[in-house]
C-alpha cells in the first residue's frame, strides 16, 4: 500500500514506507511531547502513536494543575495514510520538521481542548539505540531522538482557559520508534517469571538560559547501567538558525550519574542531584527541586483502560479527572512520573522535568521487591 511518504527518497527497505519491517506485534511509532510553566504551575503532556500491526493509532493530551489531572483519551482503527495523525478531535501537524509542530484538540465531549504550537530551541539529539533482551526473546529494540523547545498557545479544562506563553513554557519533544511492549501480553507466549520484572529508568531533560542538557539511564536491579545518554545542547533564540537536524556543536557528555532521596512509603524522588560527566573528567553537580507530579497515565502509560495500542473500536475518545491528593502512591498505573523540577547548578537556575521508573528490585535505593515503598 502507497501512502504519501512514498513520493520522498526515505526507503530503508524494498516494500513501501506504511509496510513495517517488522511483523512484531510490538512495533510502534510515536510523538510525545511534554510543557511546564517556569515556576511548575502546571505540567500537560501530549502523545500519539501508530501500531503498524495492530492497526490502531492511539493519543493522549493531560494537563496537572491545582491539585488536580485531566486527561483526554482518544483510539481509533490506524488510516491507510501514515501521515494522518489524528484522533476525532485531536491531530498534530508538522509545520516544519524539527522546527515548528502544531497540536490541537477541538473543543470535545470531554471538556478538555487546546490549540498548541511547539518551537525548536535546540536542534535535536538522537539517543543511543535502547535494546533489550531476556533470554532469547527481544524486549525492546527502540530508535529515539529529543528536542528542547518553547510552547505558544491555549489550553481549556473544566471551564478553565490556561495561557501557555512562549516566554515561560518550556517543553520536550520526544519522538521513538521501534519495538516495546505496548496493550496486553502475547498471549501466545509463555508468561515472563515475576522474579524477573524488573525496570529502572531515569530521563532528566533541562532547560538553562544559555543550554539544554540531557539525562537517561536504563539499571538493572544491581544498579549497573545498560544504557546511557548525556548531550550539553546550545540554544537558539531563532530555530531558523539551527544549523540542521543534529548540531555539530552538541556535547556529548562522557557519563552521567544520579542520587535520589525518595519520598518514604513511595517510588518517587523528594530530591535528586544529578551529576554530567565530561570528556575532560570535570563534573557539574546538578541540584534537582520537584514542583509539581504528573501521573504518565493521563497519557496511556500503564492505565488500565485507555493503555497503548489497545483495540477501543472504530473511533473512542473519553475524559477523566483525579485529585492529586487522592491517588494511592504505590499503585501500579501511579508509578510512571514525570516531575517538574526547579535546577541548579552554582548560581544557575533551570526547570526540566525528572522521569522515573522503577519496578522491582534495585539495591543501591534499597528496593528487593516488585513494589516494595522507600523507608
Amino acid at each position: 500500500m502507497l501512502s504519501a511518504f512514498d513520493d520522498y527518497p526515505i526507503h530503508q527497505t524494498a516494500t513501501p514506507i506504511a509496510h513495517p519491517d517488522t511483523g512484531d506485534r510490538n512495533a510502534y511509532d510515536r510523538y510525545w511531547f511534554n510543557g511546564f510553566q517556569d515556576d511548575g504551575e502546571f505540567y500537560f503532556g501530549i502523545g500519539a502513536a501508530r501500531y503498524p500491526n495492530l492497526g490502531i493509532l492511539d493519543c493522549g493530551f493531560s494537563i496537572v494543575r491545582d491539585g488536580e489531572q485531566h486527561a483526554f483519551h482518544g483510539s481509533r482503527r490506524a488510516p491507510l495514510e501514515p501521515t494522518d495523525v489524528s484522533v476525532g478531535p485531536f491531530r498534530i501537524d508538522v509545520i516544519e520538521p524539527m522546527r515548528r509542530i502544531r497540536v490541537t484538540l477541538a473543543e470535545n465531549e470531554t471538556g478538555i481542548s487546546a490549540d498548541l504550537m511547539f518551537t525548536a530551541r535546540t536542534a535535536c539529539i538522537e539517543e543511543g539505540r535502547q535494546t533489550l533482551a531476556r533470554s532469547p526473546r527481544l524486549i525492546m529494540d527502540v530508535t529515539r531522538f529529543a528536542q528542547f523547545g518553547r510552547w505558544e498557545g491555549e489550553i481549556t479544562y473544566d471551564g478553565r482557559t490556561v495561557a501557555v506563553a512562549a516566554d515561560r513554557v518550556f517543553g520536550v519533544k520526544d519522538r521513538s520508534w521501534g519495538v516495546r511492549p505496548v496493550a496486553f501480553p502475547d498471549p501466545a507466549l509463555a508468561p515472563e517469571p515475576p522474579a524477573t520484572t524488573q525496570v529502572f529508568f531515569l530521563w532528566a531533560p533541562l532547560h538553562w538560559p544559555d543550554r539544554c542538557t540531557h539525562l537517561g539511564v536504563f539499571e538493572n536491579a544491581h544498579g549497573r547501567k545498560w544504557h546511557t545518554d548525556g548531550a550539553v545542547l546550545p540554544v537558539y533564540d531563532d530555530p531558523a538558525d539551527i544549523p540542521g537536524a543534529e548540531d555539530p556543536r552538541t556535547e556529548m557528555l562522557a557519563g552521567v550519574e544520579h542520587h535520589l532521596s525518595y519520598l518514604p512509603g513511595t517510588r518517587r524522588a523528594g530530591a535528586a542531584t544529578i551529576e554530567l560527566v565530561r570528556e575532560g573528567g570535570e563534573v557539574e553537580a546538578v541540584d534537582l527541586e520537584p514542583l509539581l507530579c504528573f501521573r504518565m497515565k493521563g497519557i496511556g502509560y500503564l492505565h488500565p483502560e485507555w493503555g497503548h495500542g489497545m483495540w477501543k473500536g472504530e473511533l473512542a475518545i473519553g475524559g477523566e479527572m483525579w485529585k492529586v491528593a487522592d491517588l494511592d502512591p504505590m499503585a501500579i498505573e501511579n508509578q510512571h512520573i514525570q516531575q517538574v523540577v526547579r535546577a541548579t547548578s552554582g548560581d544557575q537556575v533551570g526547570v526540566g522535568v525528572l522521569e522515573q521508573i522503577a519496578f522491582g528490585p534495585h539495591a543501591r535505593y534499597g528496593f528487593t521487591e516488585l513494589l516494595d515503598p522507600a523507608r
